[in-house]
């Protein structure tokens, strides 16, 4: 019996042995044996055409020559929900592995905060990957509306178009609450393309929300033939190009509305982000991250995106990470006040 069980013994330190053996190298592998003749998944989660696209399929274009293992990067787009439809799929059903990364919304960190119907993300848990602008949004109107400045919108109405659940949308009503704006929304576009045509068909007088960069990026024509005027921006400083257009947090009429319109204002430091999924193994979140450096190193990828007049002031994944994350913890109180104005019934 004791030699019996001596053998056994015996037989199942080899196996565990073998095991080891086997499984050792599956959990020491580097990213370069992972992403070797791999595909990874950049999510877009706007529609085709508008800033969120164009730099996704840029980055996508230069970033795999720097990720160890040198990868496919295929941009995917899945629009839905202001950017809450994507941002869901990559936090709970994408593949947790770093072959997914995606060109999160730059209000879904608000939208968290305040609990907007649909969030069922932390954008705390995703991994930040890096960040490629901090530009101002901006609110316009259209030339032919006759309006030109923030103060003509609060003596008269002004139809803006914007997407449900995004910035566009959020910017006006805060502002009418707020600042005592008539700006009148319009939403149900899929996307800023939509939105734009909707003012050249004259359907609307205006856009809720467009980045700066996006403007400079897709319709530097608009704002070369004055097509557009930029009523308000929204930042945390006003942008160099737009010294004379108003900060919308400088429309606040008391402290409590100013914290509260710096809590709605402080995305756009991370406006243009890549993030991927929960649960990625360490040394590919480092990967990936010190990948997206390179890539706003790159001569190449520098050369295009000015091309194009792409705005670029990017910032590490590391950064990134804690502005996110300094926006969702927003003061609870502050939050829900932001939330109860939006989603108050329009006069």
């Amino acid at each position: 019996m004791r030699s019996h069980l001596s053998r056994l013994r015996t037989r199942r330190a080899v196996l565990g042995a073998v095991g080891l053996a086997i499984v050792g190298p599956a959990f020491a592998q580097s990213a370069a044996d992972f992403y070797k003749g791999k595909e990874i998944a950049l999510i877009v989660g706007t529609s085709a055409g508008n800033d969120y696209d164009y730099r996704g399929r840029l980055i996508a274009r230069y970033m795999s020559k720097h990720i160890p293992g040198n990868p496919t990067i295929v941009p995917k787009n899945m629009p839905g929900g202001g950017g809450i439809q994507a941002a869901n799929w990559v936090a709970n059903i994408a593949p947790r592995d770093g072959t997914v990364v995606h060109m999160i919304m730059a209000n879904m960190m608000a939208s968290q905060a305040m609990q907007m119907p649909g969030v069922q993300f932390d954008a705390r848990k995703l991994f930040w990957i890096g960040n490629t602008t901090s530009t101002p949004n901006v609110v316009n109107s259209w030339f032919t509306s006759g309006v030109t400045s923030i103060e003509d919108v609060k003596k008269r109405e002004l139809v803006v178009g914007a997407p449900m659940g995004t910035a566009g949308a959020l910017y006006p009503l805060l502002m009418n609450a707020l600042a005592g704006t008539k700006f009148k929304l319009v939403t149900g576009y899929p996307g800023g393309n939509e939105a734009n045509l909707a003012m050249e068909r004259g359907e609307t007088e205006g856009r809720g929300s467009n980045s700066w960069a996006a403007w400079n990026s897709t319709k530097p024509d608009w704002l070369r033939d004055k097509k557009i005027h930029i009523l308000v921006q929204v930042g945390l400083t006003r942008h160099p190009d737009l010294p004379n257009v108003p900060l919308m947090l400088e429309l606040a009429q008391n402290e409590a509305d100013r914290r509260l319109l710096e809590f709605i204002s402080a995305e756009t430091n991370v406006a243009r982000s890549l993030v991927t999924t929960p649960g990625v193994p360490p040394e590919r979140v480092d990967a990936l991250r010190r990948a997206f450096d390179a890539t706003m190193k790159d001569p190449e990828f520098i050369a295009e995106a000015a091309k194009t007049q792409m705005d670029m002031s990017p910032s590490t994944g590391e950064a990134a990470q804690k502005i996110a994350e300094g926006i969702v913890n927003t003061p609870p109180e502050i939050a829900a006040r932001a939330k109860q104005l939006i989603e108050a019934p329009q006069k």
